[in-house]
């Protein structure tokens, strides 16, 4: 790691850590006092390598265009006996909109209830109610078995979990997912008109009937 940009990076790692949530670049300039992203974004980059060659727990996962420091999968559910279930009405709904629309993509969720579901997602996971798995530049997600223990729900079907959170927690289905905005389609040519009927004339001969 480079001399000159130790305390930068470790000023980045610490803003992460203090978070608890993806960040930006932007926003960690912001948090820093910095008018120029270009250093933060080399030092979270230097960050990211730092993890990757450390033996650790932990990670440095980009999640869309923003930066976590978190557990890596494979030791989320090593602290779940230590991490407390506490969740805010937001986080219920993130949850409820997760366990409804299985798999579903984190790019999704964002357009249902904003950038919250960044955080809200982080929590998720790190409650070990939430699996993430890569899906191109995004995550898809789906509820885990702690999900279904933690609720007492009978099975992990998609069915008896929706059915569960509607006579259970009195969760009312929510809104279908929204269609991701698409380019507006031609406009259709104009039929073409239809011939004119052909009147008949008393100036016209009589047909021959052969």
């Amino acid at each position: 790691m480079p001399s000159k940009l130790d305390d930068l990076v470790f000023q980045v790692e610490a803003v992460l850590f203090a978070a608890g949530k993806p960040m930006s670049v932007k926003e960690l300039a912001d948090a820093l006092g910095l008018a120029d992203y270009r250093p933060v974004l080399k030092a979270v980059r230097t960050l990211e390598q730092t993890y990757e060659n450390r033996q650790s727990a932990l990670e440095i996962r980009k999640v869309g265009d923003r930066y976590a420091l978190q557990l890596e999968e494979r030791y989320v559910p090593t602290v779940h006996s230590v991490t407390p279930v506490e969740m805010a009405p937001r986080t219920l709904k993130a949850l409820t909109l997760v366990a409804y629309h299985q798999p579903i993509l984190q790019s999704v969720l964002v357009r249902m209830i904003g950038d919250v579901a960044y955080e809200e997602v982080q929590r998720l996971r790190t409650i070990g109610l939430v699996h993430t798995e890569p899906k191109g530049s995004t995550l898809e997600l789906s509820t885990t078995r702690r999900f279904i223990e933690y609720f007492g729900i009978a099975s992990p079907r998609p069915e008896e979990i929706r059915r569960f959170l509607e006579q259970k927690l009195g969760v009312a289905p929510p809104a279908p997912l929204p269609e991701a905005p698409v380019a507006p389609a031609e406009a259709p040519e104009a039929p073409a008109p239809a011939p004119e009927p052909v009147v008949a004339t008393a100036a016209a001969e009589p047909s021959t009937t052969l």
